[in-house]
Protein backbone atom coordinates (compact mmCIF):
# COMPACT_ATOMS: atom_id res chain seq x y z
CA UNK A 1 0.00 0.00 0.00
CA UNK A 2 1.18 3.47 -1.03
CA UNK A 3 2.02 5.71 1.84
CA UNK A 4 0.78 9.53 1.84
CA UNK A 5 3.02 11.88 1.38
CA UNK A 6 1.92 14.92 3.73
CA UNK A 7 5.41 17.21 3.22
CA UNK A 8 2.90 20.14 1.55
CA UNK A 9 0.18 19.41 4.25
CA UNK A 10 -0.44 23.14 6.23
CA UNK A 11 -3.15 23.61 8.63
CA UNK A 12 -6.06 26.11 7.36
CA UNK A 13 -6.21 29.36 7.45
CA UNK A 14 -8.27 31.02 10.15
CA UNK A 15 -9.27 30.73 13.62
CA UNK A 16 -10.15 28.34 15.93
CA UNK A 17 -7.80 25.44 17.60
CA UNK A 18 -4.79 23.20 15.62
CA UNK A 19 -7.17 20.11 16.15
CA UNK A 20 -9.68 22.08 13.96
CA UNK A 21 -7.30 23.49 11.83
CA UNK A 22 -5.42 20.22 11.17
CA UNK A 23 -9.24 17.78 10.54
CA UNK A 24 -9.83 21.10 8.14
CA UNK A 25 -6.88 20.35 5.96
CA UNK A 26 -6.78 16.19 6.12
CA UNK A 27 -10.05 16.67 5.21
CA UNK A 28 -9.57 18.94 2.29
CA UNK A 29 -6.63 16.89 0.63
CA UNK A 30 -9.02 13.61 0.94
CA UNK A 31 -12.04 15.65 -0.62
CA UNK A 32 -10.06 17.02 -3.01
CA UNK A 33 -8.77 13.88 -4.20
CA UNK A 34 -5.03 14.92 -3.51
CA UNK A 35 -4.35 11.80 -1.53
CA UNK A 36 -4.58 8.53 -2.74
CA UNK A 37 -8.22 6.17 -1.55
CA UNK A 38 -6.57 3.51 0.51
CA UNK A 39 -2.81 5.20 1.21
CA UNK A 40 -1.48 5.00 4.55
CA UNK A 41 -1.17 7.99 6.28
CA UNK A 42 2.20 8.34 8.79
CA UNK A 43 2.15 7.55 12.59
CA UNK A 44 0.46 10.19 14.63
CA UNK A 45 3.69 10.40 15.83
CA UNK A 46 5.39 11.14 12.71
CA UNK A 47 3.08 13.47 11.78
CA UNK A 48 3.24 15.60 15.26
CA UNK A 49 6.88 16.00 14.77
CA UNK A 50 6.73 17.73 11.00
CA UNK A 51 3.73 19.67 12.11
CA UNK A 52 5.37 20.82 15.45
CA UNK A 53 2.03 19.57 17.28
CA UNK A 54 1.57 17.56 19.94
CA UNK A 55 0.71 13.58 19.17
CA UNK A 56 -2.43 13.74 20.84
CA UNK A 57 -3.63 16.57 18.71
CA UNK A 58 -3.24 14.34 15.97
CA UNK A 59 -4.46 11.00 17.90
CA UNK A 60 -7.78 13.12 18.24
CA UNK A 61 -7.64 14.18 14.90
CA UNK A 62 -7.36 10.80 13.37
CA UNK A 63 -9.63 9.76 15.40
CA UNK A 64 -12.55 12.13 14.47
CA UNK A 65 -11.47 11.55 11.07
CA UNK A 66 -12.35 7.64 11.38
CA UNK A 67 -15.99 8.63 13.33
CA UNK A 68 -16.69 10.52 10.37
CA UNK A 69 -15.86 8.42 7.41
CA UNK A 70 -12.61 9.87 5.93
CA UNK A 71 -10.33 7.91 7.34
CA UNK A 72 -10.12 3.64 8.09
CA UNK A 73 -8.29 2.63 11.00
CA UNK A 74 -6.45 -0.81 11.31
CA UNK A 75 -5.38 -2.42 14.64
CA UNK A 76 -1.19 -3.07 14.30
CA UNK A 77 -1.26 -1.29 10.81
CA UNK A 78 -2.34 2.49 11.03
CA UNK A 79 -4.41 4.63 9.73
CA UNK A 80 -5.75 5.14 6.23
CA UNK A 81 -7.84 7.14 3.63
CA UNK A 82 -11.15 5.94 3.06
CA UNK A 83 -11.83 4.13 -0.09
CA UNK A 84 -15.51 5.12 0.43
CA UNK A 85 -16.15 9.34 1.46
CA UNK A 86 -18.96 10.09 3.46
CA UNK A 87 -22.23 10.40 1.08
CA UNK A 88 -22.83 14.03 2.28
CA UNK A 89 -19.04 15.17 1.52
CA UNK A 90 -19.43 13.56 -2.83
CA UNK A 91 -20.32 16.39 -4.10
CA UNK A 92 -17.43 18.59 -3.35
CA UNK A 93 -15.58 16.46 -5.74
CA UNK A 94 -16.95 18.68 -8.21
CA UNK A 95 -15.25 21.43 -6.84
CA UNK A 96 -13.76 24.35 -9.39
CA UNK A 97 -10.95 23.17 -8.30
CA UNK A 98 -10.85 19.66 -9.44
CA UNK A 99 -13.91 20.03 -11.98
CA UNK A 100 -13.40 16.85 -14.03
CA UNK A 101 -12.30 17.69 -17.58
CA UNK A 102 -14.57 16.79 -20.31
CA UNK A 103 -13.19 14.03 -22.41
CA UNK A 104 -13.91 14.04 -26.25
CA UNK A 105 -13.34 10.30 -27.88
CA UNK A 106 -13.17 10.44 -31.54
CA UNK A 107 -13.19 7.29 -33.50
CA UNK A 108 -9.86 8.08 -36.46
CA UNK A 109 -9.82 4.80 -38.22
CA UNK A 110 -14.05 5.08 -38.90
CA UNK A 111 -15.09 3.84 -42.12
CA UNK A 112 -12.91 5.05 -45.37
CA UNK A 113 -10.95 6.96 -43.10
CA UNK A 114 -7.60 6.99 -45.61
CA UNK A 115 -4.25 5.43 -44.77
CA UNK A 116 -5.58 3.07 -42.32
CA UNK A 117 -4.72 -0.97 -42.65
CA UNK A 118 -7.23 -3.40 -42.09
CA UNK A 119 -5.77 -3.55 -38.26
CA UNK A 120 -8.25 -6.49 -37.82
CA UNK A 121 -6.02 -8.79 -40.15
CA UNK A 122 -2.65 -7.78 -38.34
CA UNK A 123 -1.02 -11.45 -36.62
CA UNK A 124 -1.06 -9.84 -33.28
CA UNK A 125 -0.21 -13.18 -31.61
CA UNK A 126 2.87 -13.76 -33.15
CA UNK A 127 3.65 -9.50 -32.65
CA UNK A 128 3.13 -10.56 -29.02
CA UNK A 129 5.59 -13.26 -28.90
CA UNK A 130 8.25 -11.53 -30.41
CA UNK A 131 7.56 -8.58 -27.98
CA UNK A 132 7.30 -10.80 -25.22
CA UNK A 133 10.90 -12.63 -26.43
CA UNK A 134 12.56 -9.61 -26.11
CA UNK A 135 11.41 -7.95 -22.87
CA UNK A 136 13.34 -9.95 -20.49
CA UNK A 137 16.37 -8.89 -22.81
CA UNK A 138 18.42 -6.93 -20.02
CA UNK A 139 21.13 -5.48 -22.78
CA UNK A 140 17.67 -3.66 -24.68
CA UNK A 141 17.24 -1.82 -21.03
CA UNK A 142 19.77 1.18 -21.70
CA UNK A 143 20.40 3.59 -23.94
CA UNK A 144 20.48 2.60 -27.79
CA UNK A 145 22.21 3.65 -30.80
CA UNK A 146 20.70 6.30 -31.36
CA UNK A 147 20.80 5.50 -35.86
CA UNK A 148 18.51 2.95 -34.88
CA UNK A 149 18.91 -1.45 -33.67
CA UNK A 150 21.44 -2.51 -35.88
CA UNK A 151 19.26 -5.80 -36.12
CA UNK A 152 16.59 -3.57 -37.67
CA UNK A 153 18.83 -2.28 -40.33
CA UNK A 154 20.27 -5.04 -41.06
CA UNK A 155 17.23 -6.69 -41.93
CA UNK A 156 15.88 -3.47 -43.54
CA UNK A 157 18.64 -3.22 -45.97
CA UNK A 158 18.02 -6.48 -47.04
CA UNK A 159 14.35 -6.17 -47.26
CA UNK A 160 14.33 -2.89 -49.15
CA UNK A 161 17.04 -4.51 -51.52
CA UNK A 162 14.71 -7.33 -52.17
CA UNK A 163 11.34 -5.53 -52.13
CA UNK A 164 11.98 -2.08 -53.75
CA UNK A 165 15.79 -2.19 -55.05
CA UNK A 166 16.61 0.29 -52.62
CA UNK A 167 20.77 0.79 -53.19
CA UNK A 168 21.54 1.04 -49.18
CA UNK A 169 23.74 -0.53 -46.45
CA UNK A 170 22.83 -0.75 -43.14
CA UNK A 171 24.84 2.44 -42.68
CA UNK A 172 22.71 4.43 -44.64
CA UNK A 173 19.58 3.55 -43.05
CA UNK A 174 18.51 5.68 -39.89
CA UNK A 175 15.34 4.18 -37.69
CA UNK A 176 12.88 6.71 -37.04
CA UNK A 177 9.59 7.78 -35.40
CA UNK A 178 7.21 7.23 -38.50
CA UNK A 179 7.85 8.38 -41.42
CA UNK A 180 6.99 12.51 -41.06
CA UNK A 181 10.47 12.11 -38.65
CA UNK A 182 12.59 10.68 -41.33
CA UNK A 183 10.87 13.66 -43.82
CA UNK A 184 11.35 16.23 -40.86
CA UNK A 185 15.15 15.16 -40.40
CA UNK A 186 15.51 14.87 -44.49
CA UNK A 187 14.84 18.57 -44.97
CA UNK A 188 16.50 20.41 -42.10
CA UNK A 189 19.43 18.21 -43.53
CA UNK A 190 19.59 19.53 -46.98
CA UNK A 191 17.72 22.99 -46.53
CA UNK A 192 18.16 25.92 -44.71
CA UNK A 193 15.49 29.00 -43.86
CA UNK A 194 14.11 30.72 -47.31
CA UNK A 195 15.23 27.47 -49.47
CA UNK A 196 12.56 26.36 -52.02
CA UNK A 197 11.53 22.78 -52.25
CA UNK A 198 8.81 21.79 -55.07
CA UNK A 199 5.56 19.88 -53.59
CA UNK A 200 2.97 17.93 -55.03
CA UNK A 201 -0.38 19.86 -55.37
CA UNK A 202 -2.59 18.25 -54.34
CA UNK A 203 -0.19 16.32 -52.04
CA UNK A 204 1.13 15.00 -48.38
CA UNK A 205 -1.02 17.88 -45.63
CA UNK A 206 1.81 16.22 -43.19
CA UNK A 207 4.91 17.25 -45.43
CA UNK A 208 3.30 20.36 -45.92
CA UNK A 209 3.10 21.57 -41.91
CA UNK A 210 6.85 20.56 -41.68
CA UNK A 211 7.69 22.45 -44.83
CA UNK A 212 6.06 25.65 -43.15
CA UNK A 213 7.40 24.85 -39.85
CA UNK A 214 10.38 25.32 -41.07
CA UNK A 215 9.77 28.56 -43.07
CA UNK A 216 10.85 27.03 -46.00
CA UNK A 217 9.38 28.23 -49.71
CA UNK A 218 7.55 25.93 -50.60
CA UNK A 219 6.49 25.73 -54.88
CA UNK A 220 3.09 23.75 -55.69
CA UNK A 221 3.85 21.50 -58.76
CA UNK A 222 -0.03 20.16 -60.19
CA UNK A 223 -1.25 17.04 -60.08
CA UNK A 224 -3.20 16.40 -62.82
CA UNK A 225 -5.79 13.23 -63.16
CA UNK A 226 -4.54 10.19 -64.80
CA UNK A 227 -1.31 11.98 -65.99
CA UNK A 228 -0.23 12.71 -62.85
CA UNK A 229 2.83 15.39 -61.47
CA UNK A 230 4.12 18.16 -64.13
CA UNK A 231 7.31 16.65 -64.90
CA UNK A 232 8.30 19.30 -67.19
CA UNK A 233 7.60 21.94 -64.46
CA UNK A 234 10.38 20.38 -62.49
CA UNK A 235 12.42 20.29 -64.53
CA UNK A 236 12.88 23.66 -65.31
CA UNK A 237 12.79 24.20 -61.78
CA UNK A 238 15.85 25.99 -59.92
CA UNK A 239 14.22 24.83 -56.57
CA UNK A 240 16.84 23.23 -53.87
CA UNK A 241 14.74 20.37 -53.27
CA UNK A 242 11.60 18.15 -54.25
CA UNK A 243 9.23 15.85 -52.23
CA UNK A 244 7.60 13.49 -54.26
CA UNK A 245 5.45 10.02 -54.15
CA UNK A 246 6.20 8.50 -57.11
CA UNK A 247 4.70 5.24 -56.60
CA UNK A 248 1.01 5.99 -55.78
CA UNK A 249 1.07 9.56 -55.76
CA UNK A 250 -1.27 10.76 -52.65
CA UNK A 251 -4.29 11.25 -52.74
CA UNK A 252 -4.48 11.35 -57.15
CA UNK A 253 -3.54 8.20 -56.97
CA UNK A 254 -0.83 8.26 -60.24
CA UNK A 255 2.49 6.73 -60.60
CA UNK A 256 5.61 8.01 -62.82
CA UNK A 257 7.13 5.36 -65.17
CA UNK A 258 10.64 4.48 -65.71
CA UNK A 259 11.18 7.39 -68.21
CA UNK A 260 10.19 10.06 -66.01
CA UNK A 261 12.06 8.84 -62.86
CA UNK A 262 14.99 8.73 -64.87
CA UNK A 263 14.30 12.46 -65.82
CA UNK A 264 13.90 13.22 -61.96
CA UNK A 265 17.39 11.62 -61.29
CA UNK A 266 19.09 13.99 -64.64
CA UNK A 267 17.87 16.84 -63.15
CA UNK A 268 18.73 16.24 -59.58
CA UNK A 269 22.60 15.11 -60.30
CA UNK A 270 23.29 17.38 -62.88
CA UNK A 271 21.82 20.94 -61.33
CA UNK A 272 22.69 19.47 -57.49
CA UNK A 273 19.15 19.47 -56.44
CA UNK A 274 17.61 17.23 -53.52
CA UNK A 275 15.12 14.29 -54.33
CA UNK A 276 13.19 13.64 -51.03
CA UNK A 277 11.33 9.80 -51.49
CA UNK A 278 8.47 9.06 -50.14
CA UNK A 279 7.48 5.55 -51.42
CA UNK A 280 4.27 5.75 -50.48
CA UNK A 281 1.78 2.33 -50.58
CA UNK A 282 4.06 1.08 -53.10
CA UNK A 283 3.76 -2.69 -51.72
CA UNK A 284 0.39 -2.73 -53.00
CA UNK A 285 0.20 -2.08 -56.28
CA UNK A 286 -2.81 -4.32 -58.32
CA UNK A 287 -3.07 -3.53 -62.23
CA UNK A 288 1.09 -4.17 -62.73
CA UNK A 289 3.91 -4.83 -61.10
CA UNK A 290 5.20 -2.47 -59.21
CA UNK A 291 8.00 0.35 -60.65
CA UNK A 292 11.54 -0.14 -59.24
CA UNK A 293 12.13 3.02 -56.80
CA UNK A 294 12.90 6.00 -57.53
CA UNK A 295 16.31 5.40 -55.39
CA UNK A 296 16.83 1.79 -56.46
CA UNK A 297 17.04 3.38 -60.01
CA UNK A 298 19.12 5.90 -59.39
CA UNK A 299 21.52 3.36 -57.47
CA UNK A 300 21.28 0.93 -60.41
CA UNK A 301 23.32 3.94 -62.83
CA UNK A 302 25.55 5.37 -60.16
CA UNK A 303 23.39 8.64 -59.45
CA UNK A 304 22.23 7.88 -55.96
CA UNK A 305 24.06 10.57 -53.95
CA UNK A 306 20.66 13.34 -54.51
CA UNK A 307 18.02 11.03 -53.27
CA UNK A 308 16.87 10.59 -50.03
CA UNK A 309 14.29 7.46 -49.35
CA UNK A 310 11.68 7.73 -46.39
CA UNK A 311 9.22 4.80 -45.52
CA UNK A 312 7.02 3.07 -42.50
CA UNK A 313 5.73 0.31 -41.37
CA UNK A 314 2.26 2.01 -40.48
CA UNK A 315 0.37 1.01 -43.61
CA UNK A 316 2.21 -2.77 -44.34
CA UNK A 317 1.71 -3.58 -40.26
CA UNK A 318 -0.34 -1.08 -38.18
CA UNK A 319 -0.04 2.82 -37.53
CA UNK A 320 0.18 2.92 -33.90
CA UNK A 321 4.04 1.38 -34.25
CA UNK A 322 5.10 4.23 -35.14
CA UNK A 323 8.36 3.23 -36.71
CA UNK A 324 9.46 4.63 -40.06
CA UNK A 325 13.22 4.68 -41.86
CA UNK A 326 15.04 7.04 -43.78
CA UNK A 327 17.58 5.99 -46.58
CA UNK A 328 20.49 8.72 -47.13
CA UNK A 329 23.77 8.83 -49.30
CA UNK A 330 26.65 8.44 -47.02
CA UNK A 331 27.82 12.08 -47.27
CA UNK A 332 24.70 12.93 -44.89
CA UNK A 333 24.22 9.68 -42.25
CA UNK A 334 26.34 12.54 -39.63
CA UNK A 335 24.43 15.58 -40.31
CA UNK A 336 21.09 13.40 -40.22
CA UNK A 337 21.86 11.91 -36.87
CA UNK A 338 22.81 14.73 -35.08
CA UNK A 339 19.80 16.13 -36.02
CA UNK A 340 17.72 12.97 -34.97
CA UNK A 341 20.11 13.01 -31.54
CA UNK A 342 18.70 16.81 -30.85
CA UNK A 343 14.94 15.39 -31.89
CA UNK A 344 14.29 12.15 -30.24
CA UNK A 345 17.40 10.21 -29.57
CA UNK A 346 16.99 6.52 -29.44
CA UNK A 347 13.57 4.69 -30.10
CA UNK A 348 11.99 2.22 -28.09
CA UNK A 349 14.28 -0.70 -28.43
CA UNK A 350 12.01 -4.02 -27.52
CA UNK A 351 9.98 -2.73 -30.60
CA UNK A 352 12.65 -2.82 -32.83
CA UNK A 353 13.92 -5.82 -31.70
CA UNK A 354 10.62 -7.36 -32.08
CA UNK A 355 10.37 -6.22 -35.86
CA UNK A 356 13.66 -7.26 -36.93
CA UNK A 357 12.30 -10.79 -35.98
CA UNK A 358 9.60 -10.22 -37.71
CA UNK A 359 10.82 -9.28 -40.92
CA UNK A 360 14.07 -12.02 -40.39
CA UNK A 361 11.19 -14.56 -40.09
CA UNK A 362 9.53 -14.07 -43.07
CA UNK A 363 6.44 -12.44 -41.42
CA UNK A 364 6.28 -9.61 -42.27
CA UNK A 365 6.53 -10.32 -46.54
CA UNK A 366 3.91 -13.18 -45.55
CA UNK A 367 1.62 -10.20 -44.45
CA UNK A 368 2.17 -7.84 -47.19
CA UNK A 369 1.46 -11.27 -49.78
CA UNK A 370 -2.13 -11.86 -48.01
CA UNK A 371 -3.28 -8.19 -47.19
CA UNK A 372 -2.65 -7.09 -51.68
CA UNK A 373 -4.78 -10.15 -52.45
CA UNK A 374 -7.37 -8.42 -49.77
CA UNK A 375 -7.14 -5.13 -50.63
CA UNK A 376 -7.22 -5.63 -54.10
CA UNK A 377 -10.66 -7.59 -53.38
CA UNK A 378 -11.62 -4.80 -51.80
CA UNK A 379 -10.78 -2.50 -54.83
CA UNK A 380 -12.46 -4.46 -56.79
CA UNK A 381 -15.56 -4.52 -54.06
CA UNK A 382 -15.13 -0.33 -53.92
CA UNK A 383 -15.09 -0.41 -57.69
CA UNK A 384 -18.53 -2.20 -57.69
CA UNK A 385 -20.37 -0.49 -55.30
CA UNK A 386 -19.41 2.78 -56.82
CA UNK A 387 -20.74 2.07 -59.76
CA UNK A 388 -24.17 0.15 -57.97
CA UNK A 389 -24.89 3.56 -56.27
CA UNK A 390 -23.41 6.14 -58.02
CA UNK A 391 -23.41 5.10 -61.62
CA UNK A 392 -22.11 8.16 -63.54
CA UNK A 393 -22.49 10.73 -60.92
CA UNK A 394 -18.88 10.26 -60.26
CA UNK A 395 -15.77 9.31 -61.77
CA UNK A 396 -12.99 7.06 -60.50
CA UNK A 397 -8.70 8.74 -60.91
CA UNK A 398 -7.09 7.20 -58.88
CA UNK A 399 -5.36 4.32 -60.36
CA UNK A 400 -5.62 0.68 -58.72
CA UNK A 401 -3.48 0.52 -55.91
CA UNK A 402 -2.72 1.34 -52.15
CA UNK A 403 -5.92 1.49 -49.85
CA UNK A 404 -7.90 4.52 -51.30
CA UNK A 405 -9.64 5.43 -54.11
CA UNK A 406 -9.87 9.03 -55.45
CA UNK A 407 -13.23 10.64 -57.00
CA UNK A 408 -13.99 13.37 -59.44
CA UNK A 409 -17.55 14.48 -59.84
CA UNK A 410 -18.71 18.28 -61.39
CA UNK A 411 -21.72 19.98 -59.80
CA UNK A 412 -23.87 18.55 -57.87
CA UNK A 413 -23.41 18.17 -53.95
CA UNK A 414 -19.76 20.68 -52.68
CA UNK A 415 -17.01 17.95 -50.96
CA UNK A 416 -17.18 19.66 -47.96
CA UNK A 417 -21.04 19.24 -47.44
CA UNK A 418 -20.57 15.88 -48.08
CA UNK A 419 -17.91 14.91 -46.17
CA UNK A 420 -19.68 17.13 -43.24
CA UNK A 421 -22.55 14.54 -43.72
CA UNK A 422 -20.55 11.96 -43.64
CA UNK A 423 -19.00 12.76 -40.70
CA UNK A 424 -22.10 12.82 -38.43
CA UNK A 425 -23.23 9.13 -39.62
CA UNK A 426 -20.16 8.59 -38.87
CA UNK A 427 -18.05 8.03 -41.84
CA UNK A 428 -15.34 9.41 -42.84
CA UNK A 429 -14.48 11.26 -46.17
CA UNK A 430 -11.91 13.32 -46.85
CA UNK A 431 -12.42 16.35 -49.28
CA UNK A 432 -9.66 16.86 -52.16
CA UNK A 433 -9.34 20.59 -50.71
CA UNK A 434 -7.99 18.84 -47.69
CA UNK A 435 -4.16 18.09 -49.64
CA UNK A 436 -4.18 21.47 -51.19
CA UNK A 437 -2.35 24.76 -50.45
CA UNK A 438 -4.27 27.07 -48.78
CA UNK A 439 -5.15 29.13 -51.19
CA UNK A 440 -8.51 28.45 -52.53
CA UNK A 441 -8.27 26.13 -55.49
CA UNK A 442 -8.48 26.78 -58.66
CA UNK A 443 -10.44 23.11 -59.39
CA UNK A 444 -13.77 23.32 -61.48
CA UNK A 445 -14.80 19.85 -59.81
CA UNK A 446 -14.95 18.45 -56.56
CA UNK A 447 -13.22 15.85 -55.20
CA UNK A 448 -12.91 13.35 -52.10
CA UNK A 449 -10.65 10.56 -50.76
CA UNK A 450 -12.18 6.87 -49.68
CA UNK A 451 -9.97 5.15 -47.92
CA UNK A 452 -10.76 0.82 -47.89
CA UNK A 453 -7.96 -0.40 -45.89
CA UNK A 454 -9.45 -1.09 -42.60
CA UNK A 455 -13.13 -1.79 -43.60
CA UNK A 456 -14.27 -5.34 -43.47
CA UNK A 457 -14.83 -6.93 -47.57
CA UNK A 458 -18.79 -7.65 -46.62
CA UNK A 459 -19.42 -3.79 -45.20
CA UNK A 460 -18.26 -1.88 -48.26
CA UNK A 461 -21.38 -2.31 -50.59
CA UNK A 462 -23.84 -1.00 -47.11
CA UNK A 463 -20.84 1.66 -46.37
CA UNK A 464 -21.36 3.01 -49.79
CA UNK A 465 -25.27 2.65 -50.43
CA UNK A 466 -25.17 4.89 -47.48
CA UNK A 467 -22.51 7.73 -48.84
CA UNK A 468 -24.43 7.19 -51.57
CA UNK A 469 -28.02 8.67 -49.90
CA UNK A 470 -26.21 11.49 -48.67
CA UNK A 471 -24.75 12.67 -52.03
CA UNK A 472 -27.43 14.69 -52.82
CA UNK A 473 -27.81 18.56 -53.37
Amino acid sequence: MSLIETGDLTLTNGRGTYQARLFGAIREKITNNLWQKGGKLPSTRKLAQELSLSRNTVIAVYEQLVAEGYLESRPGSGFYVAVELPEHYLGIQNSPLFKPVPVITQDLNRPFAPGIPDLAQFPIAKWQKLMQKHASRSVLLGNQDVQGNIELRQALASYLASSRSVTCNPERIIITCGAQQALSIALMATLTHSDTILMEHPGYTQMRKVIELLQLKCIPIPVNASTGVEIATILESNAKALYITPSNQYPMGTTLNTDQRLQLINWATTDQHWIIEDDYDSEFQFAHRPYTSLQGLAGQIGQDQRVMYVGSFSKVMFNGLRLGYLVVPDSLVSRCLEIKDALTGDLPTHTQAALADFINDGDLNRHIRKMRRLYKAKYRQMITALDTYFGDRIEIISQAAGMHITLKWYGGIDERLWTERARQSGIVIRPLSYYEQHEPSQRTWNGAVLGFGNIALDEIDGKVQKIAQLFVT
